[in-house]
């Protein structure tokens, strides 16, 4: 299969892990995600299948929407319910001062990222690091929280009630956010720590959880048909102008041949502020033959990626 399913990753498993699984059960010769999700975490993560995981640095992935529980008066090495307890403190703050805490974490905010994550330090991920016990400085880095409401009450997807103490948060935010992050900054700005005990992601750019295939369909694959749920890549490439092709030109596109652009009608489009002026490219009978990206030098259509649909 080729495509994109977009997976309810449970709880437990890494992203590596859902992944290969998807791959196995749908048969595809090889899988990729994008947008890695923590064992602890749950919800929306696409998985591209086939072909399509070569057009996996060009799908929009952000902003990516969130629904996190915090729990205050307590801190973790991790910043979430999986570490070892550093301390834990007296907490006088209520709801309404979460409420009103949220207000400096909108918008455009800076972060350091936790020991326990994948960025590098000199070559070296900053987990292997933690692990060790060697803590080291980390430069803060900018992100985007667009969206940080407080809801009421336990999100549906939790399999039990908030606990004392405990909040749920709506986030949207930019890719490169770490909620457990802003979850801890949070709990030092009232005063009393904080730690995530749940985390679940309901959206990563134009993906949701409405319809994400649940890993009990993934598991019965052959009862629940996934050959029908399996999106194609270009219907998530739409961001990149459309430009038709004869039956010859579409040809020598997926050899591997360049395209005269003056024998091209490209689409008036405005190029991007950073980034390739990319193209999707389509033979005559609608099929997407994978991405182009012009050489006006050159006065041709270069290939930027080519898609064999396998």
């Amino acid at each position: 299969m080729t495509g994109i399913l977009c997976l309810d990753k449970p709880e437990g498993l890494t992203s590596f892990v859902a992944a290969d699984r998807a791959k196995r059960r749908t048969g595809a010769a090889k899988a990729g995600h994008c947008g890695t999700l923590d064992p602890m975490a749950t919800g929306v993560l696409p998985v591209l299948l086939g072909s399509a995981t070569r057009f996996l640095p060009f799908l929009p992935t952000a902003p990516k929407r969130y629904t996190a529980v915090l729990k205050l008066g307590v801190r973790t090495d991790t910043l979430d319910r999986t570490g070892t307890v550093l301390e834990t403190r007296p907490v006088s703050a209520d709801r309404a001062d979460v409420l009103a805490a949220l207000d400096a974490f909108r918008g455009d905010i800076l972060q350091v990222p936790p020991m326990y994550s994948a960025v590098k330090k000199d070559g070296v991920r900053m987990y292997d690091l933690a692990r060790k016990g060697v803590e080291v400085p980390r430069d803060p880095r900018p992100v985007t929280i667009s969206r940080l409401e407080l809801l009421d009450g336990a999100p549906d997807t939790m399999n039990h009630p908030l606990a004392e103490q405990e909040y749920v948060l709506d986030i949207t935010c930019s890719g490169g956010t770490y909620i457990r992050t802003l979850i801890d900054d949070l709990g030092a700005a009232l005063g009393c720590g904080a730690v995530m005990t749940d985390l679940r992601r309901t959206a990563v750019g134009p993906f949701s959880e409405e319809g994400a295939v649940s890993w009990e369909e993934l598991n019965r694959a052959q009862e629940y048909n996934l050959s029908a749920r399996i999106l194609p890549v270009d219907r998530f490439l739409q961001q990149y102008p459309e430009v038709a092709v004869t039956d010859k030109q579409a040809a020598r596109f997926q050899n591997g041949g360049e395209l005269f652009l003056s024998r091209l009608r490209l689409p008036e489009h405005t190029a991007p502020a950073d980034g390739e002026p990319l193209f999707r490219m389509y033979g005559p009978d609608g099929a997407f033959l994978g991405l182009g990206v012009p050489d006006e030098e050159a006065g041709v259509m270069k290939i930027r990626r080519i898609f064999t649909g396998r």
